[in-house]
């Protein structure tokens, strides 16, 4: 498969799109100087070569769960692609992140309470093959928090996203 050139073109209307995912191709066209039908073909180029999504923002309160932690793990390094793909697939998990450092391996979980996140960190992540060692660390106030770079989903549709 050949990899998917992007252009300036294509870089702008990410930019303009990207402030607004709402704002009418009309207007995006407008603005880039170009017509409203190319516009429309590279936003469904980019779509088709999976370099964009749209998709509504979700906040914490749509995850029904009041409290975000992070779990670090330290796995055998040359299991760490299992552990993390394993770790992926719990239920509790909302992401799972390879990582540089004294952890190889970072999870994010939102929960109600303390007993979920001892039962996922402990029970589930501490068992898995290869894991050596789990910390957790409970996020008490959130300072910011970009809903773009860490969308929060519900759990029924985690599993329909890795179907």
């Amino acid at each position: 498969m050949a990899e998917t050139q992007v252009d300036d073109l294509d870089l702008q209307l990410i930019e303009l799109i990207s402030r607004d995912a709402r704002v009418s191709n009309r207007k995006v066209a407008s603005e880039l100087g170009v017509t409203e039908g190319t516009v429309r073909g590279r936003i469904k180029r980019l779509q088709q070569d999976g370099l964009i999504a749209f998709t509504a923002i979700t906040s914490f309160g749509m995850a029904h769960k009041s409290r975000l932690a992070f779990i670090s793990i330290q796995a055998e390094v040359d299991r760490v692609q299992e552990v993390a793909q394993e770790i992926s697939e719990l239920p509790m998990i909302n992401a799972a992140m390879i990582t540089l450092g004294q952890f190889n391996i970072l999870a994010m979980c939102l929960f109600d309470e303390l007993d979920q996140l001892v039962e996922t960190a402990s029970d589930r992540i501490l068992d898995i093959r290869g894991v050596h060692h789990v910390e957790t660390s409970i996020a008490v106030k959130t300072i910011k928090y970009n809903a773009r770079m860490a969308k929060i989903t519900a759990p029924d549709e985690l599993s329909e996203e890795t179907d």
